[in-house]
């Protein structure tokens, strides 16, 4: 079955740097686009970053291009964000999951995986 095992989270102060990674299963990695989402306490989740299938388009939140990059290793279906810079409004659980295409040849449903928690203190 699909599953997605986010880590690489943790706490880290204003200005350090993480570096998120993501592993998934049960299908073609390949195949999609990959999102990274993350939510805050008390917020609803909010996509942070986007790359195609073959990694050569990528697109990211305004608050935070060029802080963070996403990258993908489609041999060994890993999925990664960079995040640099790091400030407090980053405080969440960060997800990934795989595009809206993967969503509609799923019926709709959603595989979200338990998430990595990256915290900032101000």
């Amino acid at each position: 079955q699909v599953q997605l095992v986010e880590s690489g989270g943790g706490l880290v102060h204003p200005g350090g740097s993480l570096r998120l990674s993501c592993t998934a299963s049960g299908f073609t990695f390949g195949f999609y686009a990959m999102y990274w989402y993350r939510q805050a306490p008390g917020k609803e989740r909010e996509m942070v970053a986007l790359i195609s299938s073959a990694g050569s388009r990528k697109d990211y939140a305004d608050s935070v291009k060029g802080r963070f990059t996403i990258s993908r290793d489609n041999d060994n279906n890993m999925l990664f964000l960079q995040m640099n810079n790091l400030k407090p409004e980053d405080t969440a659980v960060y997800y990934c999951h795989p595009d809206e295409v993967f969503v509609a040849r799923n019926s709709g449903a959603h595989f979200w995986g338990q998430g990595t928690q990256v915290t900032v203190p101000s």
